[in-house]
């Protein structure tokens, strides 16, 4: 059986306090890449990451409630799926709010209401969001949260059975994608295959490598090594760089609290209930005919049963 380094442990806290006041914590992994950035990983992050057993429930009905500091985190075996979602999603916006300055800006004035002028900055150009389905959707709302009316295209890549290789199913993209600035979604970064796949056809479609920024919660470090080797001029914003992969490549360590992370982010979608075969057929109609048409070589045939059977 392989063995996997442990991730290092460092002080984490305030500049302003001593180390010896700090308490230690796993931290992310280094990556001596230029073009990967890792959140600074500060007590909040940390937090979001892990448990705190000595947590003194604060009464719903008292005005400190919506202060006290969560007790079960996206790595805690016994946290729920609505906390998970929940504390994935202040990650998930605290990545996009760094994702939004590496995009290039100009210089810009404006005028305040008493008449002053302030010299600011403003964005230079179009962007739009790419999620790699499904879990990449997971990402999508902090994105809109901090970019009103964004666009947003998506990819569905599979990994083949027989070949162990990853297999792009679908893909909707702006019809301009080529003019913007492409931040790509996925919060699994493992062995790097789907991503790969993903820049690949965002290349295709005549993106430029540097303007292509990929947002990630988590990865791993050979898959996030060899994906940065792979594209140097491409940007990766990520909140961890975790131990390492299993011996299948596919269990993170020290892995996640809703069975496999990438199960977690899957029905992080939309509600914390188990997402419904008709929740996902009228969300990804397209998807579906897509691919039973490449599947069954058969497409208006096999898409019309699909479409009575499913009853919508």
């Amino acid at each position: 059986m392989s063995t996997v380094p442990e991730s290092p442990a460092a002080p984490i806290g305030p500049k302003y306090k001593e180390e010896e006041e700090k308490p230690h914590a796993t931290v992310s992994k280094p990556v001596k890449h230029s073009n990967v950035h890792i959140l600074p990983q500060t007590p909040q992050l940390i937090a979001l990451l892990t448990y705190t057993p000595h947590f003194t429930p604060v009464p719903a009905s008292s005005h400190l409630h919506r202060l006290s500091i969560p007790n079960s985190m996206i790595r805690d075996k016994s946290t729920v799926r609505g906390d998970f979602i929940f504390y994935s999603n202040r990650i998930i916006r605290l990545l996009v709010e760094e994702g939004l300055n590496h995009l290039p800006v100009i210089s810009s004035s404006v005028t305040t209401p008493i008449g002053h002028t302030y010299s600011g900055v403003k964005f230079e150009g179009k962007i739009c969001g790419v999620s790699i389905m499904r879990a990449g959707e997971s990402m999508e709302q902090g994105l809109r949260d901090c970019c009103r009316s964004v666009r947003i295209g998506k990819i569905l890549i599979q990994r083949d059975e027989e070949t162990s290789k990853p297999r792009l199913f679908y893909d909707k993209l702006p019809e301009d994608i080529a003019e913007r600035y492409c931040l790509l979604l996925d919060p699994m970064f493992a062995t790097g295959g789907s991503a790969t796949m993903a820049v690949e056809v965002l290349i295709s479609r005549g993106v430029p490598e540097e303007r292509i920024l990929f947002l990630n919660l988590i990865a791993s470090p050979e898959g996030i090594r060899s994906f940065a080797e792979r594209f140097p001029k491409l940007r990766i914003v990520t909140a961890f760089v975790d131990q390492g992969l299993d011996e299948k490549k596919w269990t993170f360590r020290p892995g996640f609290s809703v069975d496999k992370g990438h199960v977690g982010f899957d029905f992080h979608l939309k509600s914390a209930r188990m997402p419904t075969i008709r929740d996902f057929a009228q969300n990804h109609l397209q998807v579906i005919g897509t691919f039973i048409a490449r599947e069954n070589k058969s497409s208006h045939h096999q898409w019309s049963n699909c479409h009575v059977y499913l009853g919508i």
